[in-house]
């Protein structure tokens, strides 16, 4: 006994060394950086499934309108976390490179620049709520809609508060502080559950609680998190100041990486949005059955997203030290680790199918359909989402912005959309011709972005000095 448990150690170090570790970092750094974004994806998704089955409380329309409104939603939060996202990259490749003080000045520069970006954005929303709900959900029911734009004026309110939060936490996961990332977030997430609680399970004010607890939460992680950059942390040494002062030449690195990813996600959740117009033109059902198919699907890619993100600060470091072969070695492990934990959690996600639906008091109706659409995602995404997802973060961290979002518009529009209209509407598949749609997306993307890292240009673009 004494001697295997030694071997058997060995053995776990050689194969954590051989897939792990590189010149550039080791594997405990990697594991130091990813547990904690794996607790942060875990709650986010557990919570926002917590608040969807709270709010599912509230009736079928109360959850179609917040899922119609989060489509949207999603579309706007995802242009300054792309914004964000370049904040990272800029970070972590001078961490990487090892110059502390361009490391302070791209962190300030990020989240001074995502908050304008945020709060553009919410004044539109709030501006011009109604005709962008008529525009998209004009098919929507008329107590679907009410709730809808209640919701949406709610969330405009937010967009500051959670972009504020998002590029502090970015610019950390750059630096490698991904615990006091992490720490941020639970301050959010928690904070917006109990609330809910509050707000929609005891004073039963459904959606307009639901608003409520979204807007203090935020604001209230967004003010946190400042704290800690100016009072608590002293690697970076930022200043209120700092982030109030405007620097040019650190926003055009920072927007080299974002405003590309920015218009990816622009489009390509536009694209995710005219989807939902085929959804909702099926009805209120077929809503219901999306969101509740989302919410299991984001359970299932829990460990993977954290890969995803992850795979920004690891790679993004190893080109800072301009080392491609610990960026190629790192890339290719962190894929097949993704497909291996999609598995895992399929095996166990699917003996609890049932007791996981009845959180959400689905209509007998449904089930049966997001059972077959959780089945077919399951089965798809083991092998197409990490080529999908995975991949486009580690030519991103590289400064390959233009060519990962060009592919994914151009997947997006010219397939996903094309081809559920097709199978969802023209041959009458309904919703889980949506899925299907979606699924064999990520496959067509994949295999490109697989193509591109087998060659040279992804890793030559000159982002620092």
């Amino acid at each position: 006994m004494g001697i295997g448990r030694p071997r058997q150690l060995g053995k776990r170090e050689a194969f954590l060394n051989r897939h792990f570790t590189g010149v550039s970092i080791d594997y405990r750094q990697i594991i130091s950086l990813f547990i904690p974004i794996l607790i942060d994806q875990a709650f986010l998704v557990g919570l926002n499934l917590v608040n969807t089955a709270m709010i599912s409380s509230s009736g079928v329309d109360a959850v179609s309108a917040v899922n119609m409104v989060d489509s949207l939603n999603i579309f706007l939060i995802s242009v300054f976390i792309a914004v964000s996202t370049g904040g990272t990259v800029v970070v972590a490749q001078y961490k990487g490179s090892g110059n502390d003080q361009m490391v302070s000045k791209s962190a300030a520069s990020s989240v001074s620049s995502v908050t304008l970006v945020a709060l553009a954005i919410s004044l539109i929303v709030v501006a011009f709520h109604n005709p962008m709900l008529n525009l998209l959900f004009g098919a929507a029911t008329p107590e679907v809609f009410a709730e809808g734009k209640t919701y949406l004026i709610g969330s405009g309110l937010s967009y500051v508060g959670i972009a504020m939060m998002e590029a502090v936490c970015g610019a950390l996961r750059g630096i490698g502080r991904s615990r006091a990332s992490l720490m941020l977030s639970l301050v959010m997430n928690l904070s917006y559950v109990l609330l809910n609680i509050v707000f929609i399970n005891l004073m039963h004010m459904g959606v307009l609680g639901l608003t409520i607890s979204v807007n203090i939460s935020r604001y209230a992680a967004a003010i946190l998190a400042i704290i800690y950059l100016v009072k608590i942390d002293t690697s970076l040494r930022l200043r209120i100041r700092d982030l109030l002062a405007f620097n040019l030449t650190m926003l055009k690195k920072i927007l080299f990486i974002g405003m590309p990813f920015a218009a990816e996600q622009m489009f390509f959740n536009g694209g995710k949005i005219v989807t939902q117009t085929f959804v909702v033109g099926l009805g209120t059902y077929a809503i219901a059955t999306n969101a509740i198919s989302g919410s299991l699907a984001n359970v299932l890619q829990i460990p993977s997203n954290a890969l995803a993100i992850t795979t920004i600060t690891v790679i993004g470091q190893c080109i800072g030290q301009q080392n491609i072969e610990d960026a190629r070695k790192f890339t290719r492990s962190f894929l097949w680790l993704s497909a291996a934990c999609l598995l895992f959690m399929t095996i166990i996600m699917i003996p609890l199918f049932y007791p996981l639906v009845g959180l959400f008091h689905p209509p007998a109706e449904i089930v049966d359909d997001i059972l077959i659409i959780s089945l077919i995602n399951a089965l798809m995404q083991v092998v197409f989402w990490s080529i999908s997802f995975i991949m486009p973060s580690a030519l991103r961290a590289a400064g390959d912005s233009k060519f990962t979002s060009v592919v994914s518009l151009l997947s997006m529009w010219l397939f996903r959309i094309v081809l559920g209209y097709l199978l969802a509407i023209v041959f009458d598949f309904g919703i889980i011709g949506v899925w299907v749609a979606m699924n064999l997306e990520w496959g067509v993307r994949g295999m490109i972005f697989l193509w591109r890292f087998r060659g040279k240009k992804w890793y030559r673009h000159k982002l620092i000095d």
